[in-house]
């Protein structure tokens, strides 16, 4: 069974950068669909990004054109480049395979605060 572990979160100012990183226990080459959820303080886990095997990518409104994710399936890692952050950003940031049915990680927490 697959697991994911999340890290790259931090503290960072609004208008900064960081880019978070997800490592599969197995291969990913496999896996159709990688996503990028977070839960924002006091809600329920969202999605905010996917990519496909082949490279298709979509973004939640509110982070397009500021967030990127790519995957590396040499590295079994999935990342997401988040530039331009704001203080709505803060959340605990999870990957997934949303067809495979993974058990969510622990996630790694992002805060953006002045």
């Amino acid at each position: 069974q697959v697991q994911f572990v999340e890290s790259g979160g931090g503290l960072v100012q609004p208008g900064g950068s960081l880019r978070l990183s997800c490592t599969a226990s197995t291969s990913i080459i496999s896996i159709y669909t990688m996503a990028w959820y977070r839960q924002l303080p006091g809600t329920e886990r969202e999605y905010i990004a996917t990519i496909s095997k082949g490279g298709t990518t979509n973004y939640k409104d509110s982070v397009k054109g500021r967030f990127t994710i790519s995957r590396d399936n040499a590295k079994k890692t999935l990342y997401l480049q988040m530039n331009s952050l704001k203080p709505e950003d803060t959340a605990v940031y999870y990957c997934n395979a949303p067809n495979n049915r993974v058990t969510w990680g622990k996630g790694t927490q992002v805060t953006v605060s002045s």
